[in-house]
C-alpha cells in the first residue's frame, strides 16, 4: 500500500514538473507580447490613471488632487464639451460617409471594364498625400476669399460657404477633407467584392433577384467581416483625429505661430476642436498633466465603447441580409 501511494506522489509531481515545463516554454514564447502589452500599454494606462488624480505639471514632484481635476474638466474647463461633440460627430457623420463612398466607389471600379487600373490610382493617390499638406491644400482651396472653389460657386450663382472660417461649415470642410482622402477603403472594398463567388451572384440571378437584392443578399453577407473592419478602425482614427483639425483652423485663421505664441485649437468658435487637441493643448501647452490625463480617459473609455458596441454588433449585416 505504502508502495502504490508513494509511486502515486511520484507520478503526481512528475506530471506537475512538466506542466510547469510547459507553461514556462508558453510564457517564453509569448513573453515578446507580454513585454510590449506591459511597456506599452499597461503601463501608460495605469500610470495615466495615477496622474488624472495629481496635480503635476511636469516640473514639480505630484501631488495628491483627489477628484479635482475630474471636477475641472467636467464642470469649468469650457473647452472639453465642445470638443467632445465635434469629436462624436467626426465618428458618427465622417465614418458612415466614408464608409459608404469607399464602398461605392469600389463597387463603381469593379464594374468599370477599361480603364480599372487608371481609375483606381486616381483615386487611390489623394491618400498618399500628407496629412499637413493635404489639409492646407483644402483649405486655400476652400478660401472664402480667393479659393477657386467660392469663385466657381459664385460664377454658377450658388451662394459660397465660408469653409473653415465658419463654424457651420468648418466640419463639412474637413468630412469632404477625408472622403477625397478614402483610398484606403476603396482598396479594401475592391479586394472583398472581387472574392464574393460569382456562383452565388448567378444562381440569385437565375431566381429573379433584382441588382438591389443581389447587393442587399448576397454582397453584404460575404463583405460585412469587411465593412466591420472598416468601420471599427474607422471610429478609432477619427477618435484620434488631431492633425487635419488643427493645420486646417490655423491656416483659416491665419495665426502665425512663433516663438513665445500660443495658438488656442478650435478656430472658428471652437468647431474644429477635438479631445486630442485638448490632450496636447493641456499637457504640453499649458503643463496641466492631470487634466490631460482625465481627457485621455475619457477618449479612451469612448473608443473603447464605441468598439465593443460595434463588436457585439457584428452579425446585424448578416442578420440583414438573411
Amino acid at each position: 500500500m505504502a508502495t502504490i501511494t508513494l509511486a502515486s506522489k511520484r507520478r503526481r509531481s512528475g506530471l506537475a514538473a512538466k506542466r510547469r515545463k510547459k507553461a514556462l516554454r508558453t510564457a517564453a514564447f509569448m513573453s515578446p507580447w507580454l513585454i510590449g502589452f506591459a511597456v506599452f500599454f499597461a503601463y501608460p494606462l495605469i500610470s495615466t490613471v495615477y496622474f488624472s488624480f495629481m496635480h503635476y505639471d511636469g516640473f514639480k514632484p505630484p501631488t495628491w488632487s483627489g477628484t479635482k481635476n475630474w471636477t475641472y474638466v467636467f464642470e469649468h474647463y469650457p473647452y472639453f464639451w465642445p470638443a467632445l461633440r465635434n469629436t462624436l460627430w467626426l465618428v458618427v457623420v465622417t465614418v458612415t460617409l466614408r464608409v459608404l463612398f469607399g464602398l461605392g466607389i469600389g463597387l463603381l471600379i469593379t464594374k468599370i471594364k477599361t480603364g480599372t487600373g487608371v481609375f483606381r490610382t486616381l483615386f487611390y493617390l489623394p491618400y498618399l498625400a500628407p496629412p499637413v499638406a493635404a489639409t492646407m491644400a483644402f483649405a486655400f482651396l476652400l478660401n472664402p476669399g480667393t479659393g477657386p472653389v467660392n469663385s466657381i460657386l459664385e460664377k454658377i450663382g450658388i451662394p459660397a460657404p465660408g469653409w473653415f472660417n465658419d463654424p457651420n461649415w468648418s466640419k463639412p470642410a474637413l468630412t469632404l477633407l477625408f472622403l477625397w482622402g478614402v483610398g484606403d477603403l476603396m482598396v479594401i472594398f475592391m479586394a472583398a467584392l472581387l472574392d464574393v463567388p460569382k456562383e452565388q451572384y448567378e444562381a440569385a440571378e437565375l431566381d429573379g433577384a433584382s441588382a438591389w437584392q443581389r447587393f442587399r443578399f448576397v454582397t453584404i453577407p460575404n463583405i460585412s467581416p469587411i465593412i466591420m473592419f472598416a468601420v471599427v478602425t474607422g471610429v478609432i482614427a477619427a477618435m484620434q483625429c488631431y492633425t487635419q483639425p488643427l493645420v486646417a483652423g490655423k491656416v483659416a485663421s491665419g495665426v502665425i505661430q512663433g516663438a513665445g505664441t500660443m495658438f488656442e485649437p478650435g478656430y472658428p468658435e471652437r468647431s474644429t476642436l477635438t479631445l486630442p487637441q485638448l490632450v496636447y493643448n493641456l499637457g504640453f501647452q499649458r503643463f496641466d498633466y492631470g487634466s490631460a490625463c482625465v481627457v485621455a480617459l475619457v477618449l479612451f473609455a469612448l473608443s473603447m465603447a464605441f468598439t465593443a458596441f460595434l463588436m457585439r454588433r457584428r452579425g446585424g449585416l448578416i442578420q440583414a441580409g438573411d
